[in-house]
């Protein structure tokens, strides 16, 4: 599916070559450097900001192109200074995208596309389902909206592409955009400072492989056994877990990347100490890295995570079997920061009022 095109495209959506291209045909394809400067190190956030693009080429940019494809409708800050963005993109559909601070850091966490339509059990991106792929240009506008969050004394150092929808599933927007996250021109980051979070999809894994750029790989494994992994990631009776664990053995082999395995705990559901036996059989031996996450309560979801002394009794048993485990540090818990939560307690804020505009309607 792709992103709605009765706008204007956005500036974002351009690879360097195309900017290249569309200035070289406006008297100087070096002006595309210049322009990308503006967007991407500058943080400017309209053409007219651009003084030393000259005045002309400045308004063909007004006129052709975007400068941001959303808005923001809710901004929330968290006692952590993890701040959570709901953007509104230009037809009417909302996405969520967040930013981390630590001591060293600054991570921007983004989405791929509107919902989801993976089926997770324990996750309220995909409640509703998938509407539609962002474009790259979407896909970036949510980092310099975050970008323009931080004062000048601070720069987004890492991406993780975990937010709303299945990245691997948007890979024909997400790649460019990917590079131009990486790009000196662009925002200049190094591809060992990106993560890209899929549910597993082997044949997308090692297109994603096959790029030149290495970037961690993180597979939201969630059970140790195909039974268990089916009733809480449902796409996996299509798949198998076989299948996704050759397909992260082959992207190590070929990038040199060491495969992070998320497994979001939830009690009475696969937190046994056998399931940490069955996932430690599993990776034992691969150059592999376990991330377990405490589940991230919802409303509307009947799951919730397990406590402190189950969590560490199952990392105990993950370490005395020789695989390497951390517990994932809960970021802006007070702000709903989870992935799909700002969006789902929008669109119930909104539903009263939605109804009442019905009734009235009917009348």
């Amino acid at each position: 599916m792709a992103a709605a095109t009765s706008f204007k495209p956005l500036i974002t959506d351009l690879t360097r070559e195309e900017l290249v291209a569309w200035c070289a045909e406006r008297g100087g394809g070096y002006r595309a450097d210049q322009i990308r400067k503006w967007i991407f190190g500058k943080r400017v956030n309209d053409f007219d900001a651009m003084h030393d693009i000259p005045a002309a080429l400045r308004a063909a940019l007004a006129e052709q192109f975007d400068f941001f494809g959303s808005k923001i409708v809710r901004h929330q800050v968290a006692n952590d200074r993890t701040e959570k963005l709901l953007l509104q993109l230009r037809d009417g559909e909302t996405v969520e995208c967040v930013v981390m601070r630590e001591e060293d850091r600054q991570t921007v966490c983004i989405s791929t596309q509107v919902g989801c339509a993976m089926g997770c059990v324990f996750c309220a991106s995909g409640l509703e389902g998938v509407k539609r792929n962002l474009s790259c240009g979407e896909i970036l506008d949510q980092v310099l909206r975050l970008d323009r969050l931080l004062p000048l004394t601070e720069r987004i150092t890492n991406v993780v592409v975990m937010g709303m929808g299945e990245p691997l599933a948007n890979l024909r927007a997400l790649l460019p955009a990917l590079r131009t996250l990486n790009d000196k021109g662009g925002m200049g980051m190094g591809a060992r400072r990106i993560t890209v979070s899929t549910v597993g999809l082997p044949e997308k894994m090692l297109e994603l492989a096959k790029t030149d750029l290495p970037f961690h790989l993180a597979v939201s494994l969630h059970a140790p056994n195909d039974e268990l992994r089916t009733q809480i990631v449902p796409v996996n009776k299509n798949i198998g877990i076989a299948e996704i664990l050759s397909a992260a053995d082959q992207y190590f082999e070929i990038t040199g990347r060491r495969i992070t395995y998320e497994y979001v705990l939830l009690a009475g559901v696969n937190d046994h100490d056998d399931h940490a036996l069955q996932l430690a059989r599993l990776l034992r031996g691969r150059n592999a890295h376990i991330n377990l996450i405490p589940m991230n309560s919802v409303s509307t979801i009947a799951l919730h995570a397990p406590g402190s002394p189950r969590s560490r009794q199952f990392v105990d048993l993950l370490r005395d079997n020789g695989v390497n485990v951390t517990i994932r540090k809960r970021k802006g818990a007070d702000i709903d920061a989870a992935c799909g939560q700002l969006r789902l307690s929008n669109q119930e804020a909104a539903a009263p009022v939605l109804q009442q505009l019905q009734v009235t309607e009917s009348n």
